[in-house]
């Protein structure tokens, strides 16, 4: 990058007396001089064979006469030359063709010979290669040619700053854009920290539309995300931090997946019988080794272990060696299983997680009370309150009197005040079904004569608890969301407890709509999730009736979501967020994706990864990274032809 930054003439012709090829001398230009040590030069002052420079004037000549045969027009041209004819910076893709012709020719890197005689797959790998050593140059040359400093790069790379995370040893893939061949929605987009600093001159610089795919799929690829929802749980929760090969293959997707081509003489009570490996190997033999793993659930799997740098244990089919691979981090005890944690976030470039937490169920509140564990800032919590939103006196009651507060309204926002405290949550939030309004007769506190969807009332006898979780081992199942789930617009607990305590402590609301539990019982959690069209009325009336609480919102169908955006554009105090469970597979990610910018702009949040399972995080992430990615890039490619063109900064900004 050095060298082809020497061999570029200046574009400043106007202040420099020699700018062009005179006689096969090129003038270039130089960085920032120190104005002292420029002053004590000559004017000028010659160097090789009769070539000069200016300190004073931050000029220097030079000579090149390697010739480059164009793609184009198949003319050959001098480097310089074809070098020159870019009037003006642009991003790093604008210079592959030319770098690549640089580093091939025999007088340039002369790197053609590491091609020839190559067998196919060889010469695929090695292509591959140079492709990304390409990318990696392109970028430190074009950083230098838009201003950045030289020895500022050098400073960048020796403190380990920005990408150069190994200082110069760092890999060129960290630095290079993401190539040509993986821009498509297939190649998962890893996490890569941005190879364009936030202080480069580059980023300023108009993008034009020959470079756009190449600027927005590298700025998607450098985000570090906040996930918004999670059913992640911290290490220092013991068992309910889930994590491993094992949890992966006995996710519910891929459970109920099983199910469908399972033996007759596999019962879900036989299954769910056997230990957890055992659930694991009936599903591995039979999505993976039986059948080609194309869903979204299986291919996922694949994704993170890849990730994870077990392509050989995938290419030979070994779930044993990919098992020990995690036995290493198991035991470690506590530490490992932290380590391991650490290892997924930094891959899958998340900043943090919001968690799901039911303190009222009494396996998850002895990390709550009376001591709140610790844990560290990449968990953050989120408090579910169906009940008070479903206005189910008789559960918050129960509830109140179980912890020792009074039955009335000011001790309900106490108690719901005190369990922020505890928690310090990033919002409120419940799950209802698409049939989530109450008929308007139906007033008041009570819920009577209405079927309550899933609260275990015998479950309030514990002291912590609006319900138990169905169950011994709460992550077996889908328990966090078995809870009242129907809203009760005219309840003094929605009025007077929860809207208020959330205007307080200026808590938004979270509401993902659409569940229905228990379509099939004998499947458990696996057995949860029709789909339908939800009634959003109530939602816009909530929005209407409390403006100073904000509220975020997702919905399961897919026929919900332009009325979702419609409602977005009218209500300032509604933000839309994520692809919710079985919206969140690619081809629907795109679709809604791209409705919500033409519909919304940015003002929505692209996904969340609603992982279970701590590995989950890599593959939800690197598959809806790509999605994104190419929906953006198609929207910022028709802002431009619409006269609009945006830098990269502008671009980064729209990405975060």
């Amino acid at each position: 990058a050095a060298i082809l930054r020497f061999l570029t003439p200046s574009s400043k012709g106007k202040s420099l007396k020699q700018s062009g090829n005179h006689n096969g001398i090129y003038t270039g230009w130089l960085d920032a001089v120190d104005t002292a040590a420029a002053e004590s030069c000559d004017d000028t002052v010659s160097y090789a064979d009769g070539l000069r420079y200016n300190l004073r004037e931050g000029w220097y000549e030079f000579r090149c006469s390697m010739k480059l045969i164009s793609g184009g027009d198949c003319r050959a041209t001098t480097l310089p030359d074809a070098l020159s004819k870019f009037n003006e910076p642009r991003q790093p893709s604008a210079y592959h063709a030319i770098v690549k012709r640089y580093l091939l020719h025999p007088e340039g890197g002369n790197l053609q010979t590491l091609l020839d005689d190559a067998d196919d797959e060889d010469e695929l790998f090695k292509s591959k290669t140079l492709d990304t050593f390409v990318g990696a140059v392109s970028v430190l040359y074009s950083r230098m040619i838009s201003g950045d400093d030289m020895v500022e790069l050098l400073v960048e790379m020796r403190q380990r700053e920005h990408a150069y995370i190994n200082g110069l040893e760092t890999s060129c893939q960290l630095i290079a854009e993401v190539p040509i061949h993986a821009q498509d929605s297939v190649t998962p987009l890893h996490y890569s920290v941005a190879s364009i600093p936030a202080n480069s001159s580059l980023m300023n610089r108009k993008v034009r539309a020959a470079d756009i795919h190449s600027v927005v799929w590298s700025e998607v690829r450098g985000q570090e995300v906040i996930d918004l929802h999670t059913h992640l749980l911290p290490p220092s929760h013991g068992a309910l931090c889930l994590w491993g090969i094992d949890e992966m293959l006995t996710y519910h997707y891929l459970v109920s997946e099983y199910f469908m081509t399972a033996p007759a003489n596999v019962t879900p009570e036989a299954f769910f019988a056997m230990n957890k490996k055992q659930q694991a190997d009936l599903i591995w033999e039979s999505l993976f080794i039986q059948r080609s793993p194309i869903s979204e659930a299986t291919r996922g799997v694949l994704t993170t272990l890849q990730a994870l740098g077990l392509q050989f244990e995938i290419d030979n089919r070994d779930l044993d060696a990919i098992r020990r691979f995690y036995d290493g981090y198991r035991e470690e005890g506590l530490e490992g299983v932290e380590k391991f944690v650490a290892e997924v976030y930094t891959t899958a470039g998340v900043k943090y997680a919001i968690m799901t937490n039911i303190p009222f169920d009494s396996a998850e509140a002895q990390h709550w009370r009376p001591v709140r564990k610790e844990y560290p800032g990449t968990f953050k919590s989120a408090l579910r309150v169906d009940p008070l939103l479903a206005g189910d006196r008789k559960t918050i009651e129960n509830a109140l009197k179980a912890s020792g507060y009074a039955t009335s309204l000011e001790d309900a926002r106490k108690y719901l005040h005190d369990w922020c405290e505890t928690m310090k949550p990033e919002y409120l939030m419940a799950s209802t079904p698409h049939d989530f309004s109450l008929p308007p007769s139906e007033g008041g506190g009570t819920l009577s004569g209405v079927v309550k969807k899933g609260v275990n009332e015998s479950s309030l006898q514990s002291p912590f608890a609006f319900t138990e979780l169905a169950g011994n081992d709460c992550n077996d199942c889908e328990a966090t969301d078995i809870l009242p789930s129907i809203i009760n617009e005219s309840s003094d607990f929605l009025t007077e407890v929860l809207m208020p305590v959330c205007e307080e402590r200026d808590l938004p609301l979270a509401l993902k709509i659409g569940a229905h539990r228990s379509v099939n019982p004998a499947l458990l959690s696996a057995g949860d999730g029709l789909v339908a069209f939800a009634d959003t009325n109530t939602l816009a009336r909530l929005c209407g009736r409390f403006p100073k609480v904000r509220f975020l919102a997702t919905f399961l169908s897919r026929n919900n979501q332009q009325e979702a955006c419609v409602l977005a554009s009218k209500f300032r105090n509604l933000h839309i967020y994520g692809c919710w469970w079985f919206s969140n597979n690619p081809s629907i990610i795109k679709e809604i994706t791209q409705m919500r910018v033409e519909m919304l702009g940015t003002a929505f949040t692209a996904q969340h990864s609603d992982a279970r399972v701590v590995d989950q995080l890599i593959y939800k992430w690197s598959h809806s990274r790509s999605v994104i990615a190419k929906v953006l890039a198609t929207e910022y490619e028709k802002l431009i032809v619409s006269g609009w063109r945006p830098t990269r900064e502008e671009i980064r900004r729209d990405a975060g």
